[in-house]
């Protein structure tokens, strides 16, 4: 947390991702009070704001889910601030223990868990589950077509989204689940670089870390992509096997150790412009609420998504502020060249993409159909705002050298 922070509301939640899952039954009340005995404990009675206390005999509905995120990581605090809203707007009836990584399964297996019942839920993104179809790499890790994160989410709401969301889980992978998008991301950066490119020339050979599909969109720019995990990112950069990783935010990069592992942070990037995460339940568990449940667990979704907005704002900038004044990181703008190049990149792998899988097709035409209106009003309506910016900041921002 950079300096000034306020406390993070829910870091004493993360006390729960310790506990082993063989003591957390789904019913068994003594099972669960050894559970709350030894998070208070081990969060220094902290536990009790968490996790409101109610009597036994009201039978307290507990909800086990894992996230896919690292315990120090900030997407796993997104999982717990999800997790306190269910919490707060149940009164405590209902209460959601939030497991980091690994605590039962592989991030890649939460699907799995969650739809056989092993877990009540996850938090994660569509993202993980594109190598059982492609399409999913479309909620949040697709082409950039000039939507950010929330566009994405109205397209979700509003321009057919959803039933497209749900319908690949039920009728593409058969799962029982029911999923909530929720919470924009800022695009990311194109990476650290152990030196600075200039020209799109210079990824031919690149040795970059990337994933996904965007794994595919680096390959189409002529890298030598590796797709390590997060935790072999700075070793691999420290002993020359990477040249550039690309990552992810100003906070999970400083979590992660990038500035020390690499020495330029190249800003902007059409790699990922709109990422978002999803909440998932075990679709049995969740059609056994009553109404008034299923409406909370969705509402708390759109609360902690706009939480999740205003929480990114401030604490990238903060990370960002910090890495750049205190740790002497170098940012340098991506040259427009670049960009360009990766929307080149872009348009081949989606037509590829589409070519393979009339599923990510149907998606990416209905995302492309939403675009050219919601985006195309947008771009007409808004004024660009580095113009007020540097009305008043000029000269002190600090910001990303050209």
């Amino acid at each position: 947390m950079a300096a000034g922070d306020p406390p993070k509301p829910a870091s004493h939640i993360a006390a729960v991702a310790h506990v082993p899952i063989d003591e957390i039954g789904s019913n068994g009340g003594a099972a669960r009070r050894r559970f709350l005995k030894g998070a208070a404990a081990v969060a220094g009675g902290a536990g009790l704001a968490a996790f409101p206390m109610v009597a036994v005999a009201q039978s307290p509905i507990v909800l086990r889910f894992q996230g896919a995120w690292s315990a120090r990581d900030i997407f796993h605090e997104y999982a717990l601030d999800y997790a306190r809203r269910v919490i707060d707007m149940t009164g405590g009836r209902v209460r959601i223990e939030v497991l980091a990584a690994g605590a039962v399964v592989k991030p890649q297996d939460l699907l799995d868990a969650v739809s056989k019942g092993a877990l009540d839920g996850c938090h994660a993104t569509p993202a993980l589950w594109a190598g059982r179809n492609s399409a999913f790499s479309l909620f949040g890790a697709g082409p950039a077509i000039g939507m950010d994160a929330n566009q994405l989410l109205a397209w979700v709401r509003y321009g057919g989204g959803s039933a497209l969301y749900q319908e690949l889980y039920e009728r593409s992978l058969n799962k029982p689940v029911v999923g909530f998008l929720y919470g924009p991301m800022p695009g990311q950066p194109l990476g650290w670089f152990k030196n600075a490119i200039n020209a799109s020339a210079q990824f031919r050979g690149l040795k970059l870390r990337a994933v996904g599909l965007w794994a595919d969109l680096y390959r189409e720019m002529g890298a030598a992509v590796s797709e390590l995990p997060a935790d072999e990112i700075v070793a691999a950069l420290g002993r020359g096997a990477l040249d550039a990783a690309a990552y992810s935010n100003p906070t999970s990069d400083r979590q992660l150790g990038l500035p020390g592992a690499a020495d330029v942070c190249m800003m902007q990037s059409f790699h990922a412009p709109a990422q978002v995460f999803e909440i998932l339940y075990n679709k049995k568990r969740y059609e056994a609420f009553s109404a008034e449940l299923k409406a909370i667990v969705r509402h708390a979704a759109e609360a902690a998504s706009a939480d999740l907005s205003w929480k990114a704002a401030h604490r990238y900038a903060a990370d960002y502020a910090d890495m750049r004044e205190k740790r002497q990181a170098r940012f340098v703008k991506t040259p427009a060249e670049i960009l360009r190049a990766q929307l080149k990149a872009w348009s081949a792998v989606a037509a590829a993409k589409s070519r393979d899988n009339p599923v990510f097709e149907k998606v990416f035409e209905s995302q492309l159909a939403w675009a050219r209106r919601a985006v195309g009003w947008s771009l007409e309506a808004a004024a660009d705002p580095r113009l007020a910016y540097d009305h008043w900041h000029s000269g002190k921002s600090g910001t990303a050298k050209k």
